[in-house]
């Protein structure tokens, strides 16, 4: 069956409410299903809650314009910046539901400028308050008395909505729409399985405040394809959960394939973390485009954390006008107690729970123009490096020019700028190097610190700069370079001061990659 809107009182002028029409509408579907048919036009309304069994389908020309008026999303329990908490209900919502699908050619707006705005205020010390961030606050200090109000920021963020979320729930497709104006995260999927996202458009302006375009957070069997992203923060972004909670509940983000997208401006392309608590694996990405992001492939997480990030494949990959297209960094800065030193610390310390593993990564068949910052970062713990990165067929071109100021490859506890630079890798463990091309502005191709079981093998820098050396190894490494540049290991080549072993020629030694 299908009911249309208008059947049931809407009007498509872009100022009256039409919240209850859509939930009559969808009240039709609750016992055996059906299809909400949204007509040409602009129809404003409050919060929308789904059914299972049930499609959404915007006709081209719609647009479904959800009201700015705060106090219309009363507070429900969800999953908030990776806290299990109450915070205002999405716009669009469906939670222990199956059989959902949301289609067609039509918009769904959050007119998020209000949000924004409040946000931005905050954060710049102003006070904001009204009936529902009071019970928030209430729910969650009762929900959550012994956490740090810092890290969650609940002044500063006031527990914005996503746009479109769904949570606990099976059997969910999304296609053809386009989603934009999102007061916070536009579409976040919580504890979902098998789960198909085709030919979306997600849209935020470059200066929305955590303005993510798709976050898929503990959740299994989900398929990306042929959409576009264009928005304020990071692009697509996979999570698991946060510290503790995270790793208490325990549900991964797994078995998620991302193919023929194009991200553009963002933060990233492809994200995974820094809320990975609960553990992100099994992933691949494949023939994507990202055109202007800040990173490219980005994993991200810190001492706080715990959790996984494995098993992740990338592959056909074109990048262009990227800061840093792979960035993987267990120190990343923010989101965490500011006052724990040892999180932040230099030195090894002990491993426990919250100690966070990456780990079996591969990345082939990748190309780049223009990168602006470093040609990869790659930052482990000095207790727990990165492990087994396997970098392959990969051809990297960093800007030439000289204006460009350049900037942090990934937000470290120590500011670290850098300006069309190389392949940096810090505490790593198994990292290798097949035909791989870095074409840097200044500085050696590929710097390691701290490197262990390194292979480099033909890798090359097309030009190269007067009085500096392709590699460069600081610190301790056991590093091996083999193919075309085993004859090459001479001063202009090959710079170290120190070193766990000689560099060694590996002519005999096969390709790990």
């Amino acid at each position: 069956m299908i009911y249309n809107i208008v059947d049931y009182g809407a009007v498509a002028d872009g100022v009256t409410d039409n919240s209850n029409a859509f939930k009559v509408a969808i009240s039709e579907c609750k016992e055996k299903g059906g299809t909400v048919y949204v007509p040409i036009g602009e129809y404003v309304t409050g919060p929308i809650h789904l059914v299972s069994h049930l499609t959404l389908y915007l006709e081209a020309g719609s647009v479904i314009l959800f009201t700015d008026d705060f106090s219309r999303y009363p507070p429900i329990r969800t999953r908030w910046s990776g806290y299990d908490c109450y915070a205002f209900s999405p716009l669009l919502f469906g939670e222990n539901l199956t059989n959902v699908t949301v289609k067609g050619e039509g918009v769904l707006d959050g007119q998020g400028e209000s949000w924004w705005k409040v946000a931005n205020d905050l954060k710049r010390g102003c006070s904001y308050h009204d009936e529902t961030t009071h019970r928030l606050r209430a729910l969650n200090h009762a929900l959550l008395p012994d956490l740090k109000t810092n890290v969650l920021e609940w002044e500063s963020q006031f527990l914005r909505p996503p746009l479109l979320q769904f949570y606990e729930c099976k059997n969910i497709t999304l296609e053809g729409i386009t989603v934009r104006h999102s007061p916070f995260w536009n579409t976040h999927l919580v504890y979902c399985e098998n789960v198909t996202i085709r030919g979306l458009t997600f849209e935020n302006p470059a200066d929305t405040p955590n303005g993510d375009g798709c976050d898929i957070d503990s959740c299994r069997y989900v398929r990306v394809s042929d959409c576009q992203f264009d928005v304020g923060d990071d692009c697509l972004c996979l999570k698991s959960g946060i510290d503790e909670t995270g790793r208490r509940i325990g549900r991964p983000t797994e078995y998620v394939t991302v193919t023929n997208c194009t991200m553009a401006r963002g933060h990233g392309g492809v994200v995974m973390g820094s809320e990975n608590s609960g553990g992100i694996q099994h992933v691949t990405i494949s023939n994507c485009v990202f055109n202007g992001t800040d990173r490219g492939i980005r994993l991200k997480t810190n001492r706080a954390r715990g959790g996984y990030i494995r098993h992740i494949l990338a592959t056909n990959i074109m990048m262009n006008d990227v800061f840093c297209p792979v960035a993987i960094n267990m120190f990343y800065k923010y989101g965490i107690d500011e006052h724990d030193e040892l999180l932040q610390k230099e030195e090894a310390i002990p491993i426990t729970e919250k100690t966070p593993v990456i780990e079996h990564i591969h990345l082939s068949h990748i190309t780049v123009d223009r990168a602006r910052a470093a040609a990869a970062f790659i930052y482990g713990l000095p207790e727990k490096p990165v492990a087994d990165v396997r970098i392959s067929h990969v051809h990297i071109r960093m800007t030439d020019d000289e204006e460009e100021k350049g900037g942090e490859p990934d937000m470290v506890k120590e500011s670290v700028r850098m300006a069309g630079d190389g392949i940096v890798a810090k505490y790593v463990n198994g990292l290798h190097l097949h035909d791989v091309s870095v074409t840097t502005r200044q500085g050696p191709a590929f710097k390691v610190n701290h490197g262990t079981n390194v292979t480099l093998n033909d890798l090359t820098m097309p030009s190269i700069h007067e009085g500096t050396p392709v590699i460069v190894s600081q610190g301790e490494n056991e590093l091996y370079v083999g193919g075309n540049q085993a004859s090459m290991l001479r001063d202009s080549y090959y710079e170290a001061d120190h070193l766990i072993h000689d560099v060694k020629s590996q002519r005999n030694r096969e390709p790990l990659l």
